[in-house]
């Protein structure tokens, strides 16, 4: 198979390409709740639902949409109040509360002595038992008051509770559209565009948006059109904001080998990928016999050292996530030297002011090939879409832990392990020799 990417091959992908275009159009367009990344964080959407089911708030639709989104939920369900009971309500006596005692939407009207808990369930979902709490609390506070719960989700789920009313946001986004083309004018320019560009992140988020599926289709058609080039640059021009927050720290282009500068200490890079990237101290570098150095049992091992460092970036739900700092021993060929090299490094921690440096009791156990022996080494992400707040948090750790570097390099040259590394160098150029 012909493999190699020619001029022809790149022109007719980027040259006058109309889908290409119509592509890039598509994913360009502006959103502002894409653009603050918030199209994913459960607690955003919750208080844009609260503000559009306050009758006092500033978008115009008095109680309109309160009413249209409880009596979509309690639609066939029964119990009172019912759906029909809400459509013929006044509800702009209403109170809406978010947050309050760990609910996500608390709605309440003093006139009426109805309350609704709202659980939302963007991405996340429900604990055991949480939603019969939420519910026995309220009627605990507000004796005498019918309290209906309501679960939120955004795929279909079943409530734990079956006195939980299930919706979705594919029904949210059906009520809004109606509700902004009837009200016309008096929502006001802005508010219509915001919510117009609402319903388009839950549209595409619950596969409703014919837009999305026709940019998907053409996606697609591209793909095998031009496969060769996509995966060229896929392989070698793609990039994340882990790779442009270490690249911050590091600087572009970077080879293994290379030395940076972060604070008052000097590291040497070794690579990275989507999210990884590791390094060590220079200084550990030179008191294991330099980046060159052969070590057995080593060889593709990262740096092909016996120790590496590395930020690894762990991704959570609505884009949070958290950043580590590891350092670790890898698999030396002979088991004594790596258990030497151990017993070292744990000799740092004899001083109390190296709380953070500490091995698992398996460590030195024959056949261990990995061993880790930084603690209390990450840092929450609260966007893992945001380089700055990771590189920030890089250096957050690099800072913290420059005493740690400095005392682990201070204590290897006492371990015997370059020693070792150089017979072993001088036992191959003898072998070599013959």
């Amino acid at each position: 198979m012909d493999t190699e990417l020619t001029t022809e091959d790149l022109e007719a992908l980027f040259v006058n390409n109309g889908d290409l275009e119509r592509l890039g159009a598509y994913l360009n367009r502006f959103n502002p709740i894409r653009v603050m990344k918030m199209e994913g964080m459960e607690i955003r959407h919750s208080s844009i639902l609260s503000w559009l089911m306050d009758p006092r708030e500033t978008h115009g639709l008095g109680d309109r949409f309160l009413k249209a989104f409880l009596s979509e939920a309690l639609r066939g369900q029964g119990g009172s109040p019912s759906a029909l009971d809400i459509v013929q309500a006044d509800l702009r006596d209403v109170e809406i509360r978010r947050e309050w005692q760990h609910i996500d939407i608390f709605v309440f009207s003093p006139l009426k002595k109805w309350a609704f808990v709202i659980e939302n369930k963007y991405y996340s979902r429900q604990h055991k038992g949480q939603l019969s709490k939420y519910a026995e609390k309220v009627m605990a506070i507000y004796p005498g008051m019918t309290v209906r719960g309501i679960f939120l989700t955004l795929w279909d789920e079943e409530p734990h509770d079956p006195a939980y009313a299930p919706i979705n946001y594919e029904a949210v986004a059906g009520l809004l559209s109606p509700l902004i083309a009837q009200a016309g004018q008096t929502l006001g320019a802005e508010v219509t565009t915001f919510l117009r560009h609402y319903i388009e992140i839950i549209e595409e988020e619950t596969g409703m948006s014919q837009q999305q599926n026709d940019a998907e289709q053409l996606a697609r058609d591209l793909y095998r059109q031009h496969k060769k080039v996509l995966d060229f640059i896929m392989d070698h021009g793609a990039g994340t904001d882990f790779n442009f927050a270490a690249e911050a720290l590091c600087g572009e282009n970077r080879h293994a080998g290379d030395r940076f500068s972060v604070g008052s200490n000097a590291y040497v890079y070794s690579g990275i990928n989507h999210y990884q990237w590791s390094f060590l101290p220079e200084t550990w570098v030179n008191a294991l016999g330099g980046w060159e150095t052969e070590w057995p049992g080593c060889e593709k091992w990262w740096a092909g050292l016996p120790l590496i460092c590395r930020f690894e970036l762990v991704e959570a739900k609505d884009m949070k996530g958290k950043l580590r700092l590891i350092a670790e021993v890898g698999p030396m060929s002979d088991q004594n030297s790596r258990n030497n090299l151990i017993e070292t490094i744990k000799s740092v921690t004899e001083n109390k002011e190296f709380k953070s440096i500490g091995f698992g009791v398996k460590a030195t156990d024959t056949g261990t090939k990995y061993s880790r022996f930084f603690k209390k080494n990450s840092e929450e992400i609260d966007n893992t879409q945001d380089a700055k707040e990771i590189s920030d948090k890089m250096t957050k750790l690099l800072t913290r832990f420059e005493p740690n570097f400095d005392a682990v390099s201070q204590a290897l040259p006492k371990s015997g392990a370059y020693r070792i590394a150089a017979s072993y160098r001088t036992a191959s150029l003898e072998n070599d020799k013959f």
